[in-house]
């Protein structure tokens, strides 16, 4: 008996820690497009209340119930060199004291200051104010602020400083006069210094603090700080504290050397852990105390090594003590280039930011807690990389193994990642960009559920409408169950004449009799009695029309400056034909051009907000699928001006379309009263706001105006464009109804993509090629026999394809070459075109240092590609890709569509693990000279 307990509890526990469905885990987005701009961190409060901070001085409170921000005050900050507002959190009885700790550069001193307020119907309350730390700091050429806060158990505050000194790719040990801006060994190393730490103090309720036992430096300690816990980080950014054994977790970003060279190993991102007080090893040692050799800047010369076990810091910028702790190792490192003990984390860009470990007793009766296979996990993510990773670890804290945690879910460089009190994963995300981080910024809660999940239910019929008797077959294909539950069917079509018929199955035949409209409803309901439902209307009497396009040339892209040639024929049985009985004008004709990013699910599904009947259906899929609409209708005005009252006062001034759709982009308040403030939409194109404003403009009209059934059409991308957007051909026509049954109406769209594909959106990707970032520019690393594929390519009139690189300033890519293949990944061979690093790898051209000794090979190529001029790629808002050199390859005629597959393959049999960054593939309707 005892036995067979035993057995069954052990396999209680091993079904108890398997690892849940990736699905199970949903990301919401809480807050509003346009809310934040820089954020740099959080704390979750409450159920309620999550507070904000950006770098440019704003305190917010997000209301996690309505929806809506609040800004609590606006401090005056220096913003230069990284700095500002950029560290935040609350006190642990902040439910009672309402204490929060601000650590900013004020805009007049410099220092980083260490301040706590009282906060009070989301105001600071005025005089409040303790300065509970002051951080002396220099401004001009520096980076790295640091600014983590976090708690432990016994009401200790950690804090990360950043070095505070200004990059070079060699050794932080310059120690000429003058260049203390450089030397890290003034602070990183320091122990003197608050500077490059990781501080450990007990704020006290008069404002000041004490020092806990246990830090790096016994208070009275001569020439050293008590408030240091660990020193030796460079650029040291988020901290956790492990609730059950009270060591910290912290992300460090590395310095910028790509290779191993005399002067030092390349540079490696940390993801780093303290099991107590210590030195981490920089400016001296970096990763697993790899050394970093002194650099004699005053003779330009490699200086010394320094032992791990005994290192000194004899720099004339040093106020602290000669000798040092012993330096410790990193947990988890990784290069620009692939890390061959931690594959997983991929490459190129690299922004460590750390995070939280996961313990289930940290929250009293969480709503949504995660698993227990999370248990004791470390959520750790990548500010440049898109990726939070789970790491396990065993009991003494050693590294086990890491994993994707969510692996569809793709923050948008995540910058501050915590649980909040209810258990749930909160992710602030920057966005791509400081230039886009007001659009694309946003505050994530990811949410776990844990119990049955109800089926989700689609619904659709063979045919939406016909004469009768009309047979259909009802479909419930799409519909999904998550846990694999047996499903139950039911379908209930109900007429607008009262009479109504059930059927059972996943799709059942049905035929109508009665002229009529009718509604099917299909309920599914899994075996615990959750269910969904869908429904599909169906109109019998009434058979729909018939609308056929027919076009010349390519059916699957568009190619600038050409023509579109089109006919449209329109048959109704009802009605009669184009010419007989259907006249021309009856017929919506329209082409639209939108910006990459458009969503053409509404206009191909014809959801019923939208006009089918209109030229205007795409710019009502805009406003559908905006916030437009909370706050304007087409005829009455509501929060703002019906559509109607802004044609009025806009139709007939000169610009009024720009002007308009500048106002639809960037928001605009008084216009039409104080109350009546029109929110921005900074994420919209502005191709895009002018098609909306174009309609808005045109609403008053009785008839916009249609194109002709038959013609040529003028094929052009915007100016301001990227031209990476697609044309929208649709043909419409409502016939006239049969009597008393509504008229139907049929649409056929012809979609013309641009032919410039985006790698890293690609229909397939196999073989490890990855998406990855540098600075803004996000590319797919192309690996040995990787492939990427496009289905169903019209390639009629395509004669060449251009491969565009991403610009690198890291020699981690050696090249390589990309086949192109129809049909399949080994399918006929097409096209081939080669890469060289000379051609993206801003290094071999003269940047960033030049490439140091290169071998005669690579001089040789490198004589083939121009060099840059810095003034020009480093210009402001300069295209860094438009000074990379593509490759091209003439294709062998093809005709008709076809799978279009390109297959990466490394010049010779090698070990390299990543070929070359990819940022654009252009099929082209003509051929040019091959470079």
């Amino acid at each position: 008996m005892t036995a067979s307990c035993s057995v069954k509890e052990e396999q209680v526990q091993k079904v108890s820690v398997l690892k849940p469905e990736d699905n199970r885990f949903t990301p919401v987005i809480l807050t509003p497009e346009g809310a934040l701009d820089e954020p740099m961190m959080f704390e979750v409060a409450d159920e309620n209340s999550v507070f904000i901070i950006e770098r440019k001085g704003a305190l917010k409170r997000f209301d996690l119930k309505t929806r809506t921000m609040n800004l609590i005050t606006t401090l005056d900050v220096f913003t230069g060199n990284e700095q500002g507002l950029i560290g935040l959190t609350l006190d642990p009885n902040f439910q009672t004291n309402h204490w929060i700790y601000l650590q900013y550069a004020p805009a007049k001193e410099n220092v980083f200051k260490l301040v706590r307020w009282e906060v009070s119907n989301d105001k600071l309350v005025e005089g409040s104010e303790k300065v509970v730390l002051t951080i002396p700091v220099d401004r001009e050429n520096t980076n790295h602020t640091g600014g983590g806060m976090t708690w432990d158990k016994n009401g200790n505050l950690y804090l990360t400083v950043g070095n505070n000194t200004g990059n070079r790719l060699t050794a932080q040990t310059d120690e000429r006069p003058g260049f203390s801006y450089l030397d890290d060994q003034r602070g990183a190393s320091n122990t003197n210094d608050l500077r490059g730490k990781i501080l450990r103090i007990h704020p006290e309720p008069d404002g000041s603090y004490s020092i806990p036992k246990g830090n790096l430096f016994p208070e009275n300690t001569a020439k050293t700080r008590p408030e240091i816990y660990t020193m030796g980080h460079r650029n040291v950014w988020r901290v956790s504290v492990d609730s059950k054994t009270g060591w910290i977790y912290w992300g460090e970003v590395g310095p910028d050397q790509d290779t191993d060279s005399e002067t030092g190993p390349r540079g490696y991102d940390e993801q780093n852990q303290a099991k107590g007080p210590g030195f981490f090893g920089w400016p001296y040692f970096i990763a697993d105390n790899q050394a970093i050799p002194k650099y004699d800047f005053a003779n330009d010369r490699v200086g010394e090594k320094l032992d791990p076990t005994r290192p000194v810091n004899t720099s004339p910028n040093n106020t602290g003590l000669k000798e040092l702790p012993p330096a410790q190792p990193a947990l988890i490192y990784y290069p620009y280039a692939t890390s061959d003990k931690f594959p997983l984390v991929g490459s190129s860009s690299r922004c460590a930011i750390g995070g939280p470990i996961y313990h289930r007793s940290d929250f009293k009766n969480p709503q949504r807690p995660f698993p227990e296979y999370y248990e004791g996990k470390w959520l750790m993510g990548d500010y440049s990389r898109f990726w939070i990773m789970a790491v396990t670890l065993d009991d003494d804290g050693n590294y086990v193994s890491m994993e994707r945690f969510a692996p569809d879910y793709h923050p948008v460089q995540p910058l501050d990642i915590k649980f909040g009190p209810s258990g749930d994963l909160y992710v602030l995300e920057y966005g791509s960009n400081t230039v886009r981080s007001a659009a694309e910024s946003r505050l994530v809660r990811v949410e776990y559920n844990a119990g049955n999940r109800k089926p989700v239910v689609q619904a659709s019929a063979s045919k939406r409408g016909g004469a009768v008797p009309f047979t259909i077959t009802l479909s419930s294909k799409g519909t999904v169950d998550y846990d694999n539950d047996e499903l139950k069917y039911e379908w209930k079509i109900s007429g607008d004449n009262n009479s109504t018929m059930n059927e059972k199955g996943e799709s059942p035949v049905i035929t109508l009799t009665d002229p009529g409209v009718y509604t099917a409803t299909l309920t599914v309901t899994d075996g615990k009695g959750e269910s969904g439902s869908a429904t599909v209307r169906l109109i019998a009497g009434n058979e729909p029309p018939v609308v056929v396009l027919r076009s010349e040339g390519n059916k699957t892209f568009f190619f600038p400056e050409t023509t579109f040639e089109y006919d449209v024929k329109v048959s109704d049985k009802e009605d009669g034909t184009l010419g007989n009985g259907i006249d021309n004008n009856a017929v919506v004709v329209s082409f639209d051009y939108t910006s990459e990013g458009f969503d053409f699910a509404p206009i191909q599904l014809g959801h019923a907000d939208l006009d089918a009947a209109s030229r205007d259906v795409v710019a009502q899929s805009m406003i559908r699928s905006s916030d437009c609409r909370n706050c304007h209708t087409v005829d009455v005005k509501a929060v703002g001006p019906a559509f109607k009252q802004i044609a009025e006062k806009y139709n007939g001034l000169p610009g009024s379309k720009d002007t308009l759709a500048q106002r639809i982009i960037k928001g605009s308040s008084g216009l039409w009263g104080t109350d009546n403030n029109m929110p921005a939409h900074p994420n919209m194109s502005v191709t895009d706001a002018r098609t909306i404003a174009n309609y808005i403009l045109n609403i008053n009209n009785p008839k916009p105006s249609s194109l002709p059934v038959k013609g040529k059409y003028s094929l052009k991308v915007p100016s301001d464009d990227n031209g990476r957007g697609t044309y929208i051909f649709r043909a419409a026509y409502t016939d006239r109804g049969a009597g008393s049954i509504p008229p139907q109406t049929t649409d056929t769209i012809v979609l013309l993509k641009s032919p410039k594909l985006n790698p890293v959106k690609a229909e397939i990707i196999e073989g490890g090629a990855l998406r990855d970032q540098l600075d803004e520019y996000i590319f797919l690393t192309a690996k040995p026999d990787a492939y990427i594929g496009y289905k169903a390519v019209d390639l009629t009139t395509v004669k060449q394809i251009s491969f565009h690189p991403n610009w690198h300033l890291y020699d981690i890519y050696p090249g390589g070459k990309v086949e192109v293949r129809i049909d399949k990944p080994d399918g006929e061979l097409i096209g081939e075109a080669a890469f060289e690093p000379e051609q993206f790898n801003t290094r071999y051209r003269g940047l960033f240092d030049g490439l140091k000794n290169p071998s005669a090979e690579q001089q040789k190529r490198m004589k083939r590609y121009p060099a840059l001029d810095p003034s020009r790629f480093f210009a402001r808002g300069s295209d860094k890709n438009s000074f990379t050199i593509p490759s091209e390859t003439i294709i062998k005629e093809t005709n008709g569509v076809h799978d279009l597959y390109f297959v990466f393959r490394n010049f010779k049999p090698g070990k390299a693990d990543a070929l070359f960054p990819l940022a654009e593939i252009v099929l082209m309707n003509s051929t040019s000279k091959k470079k």
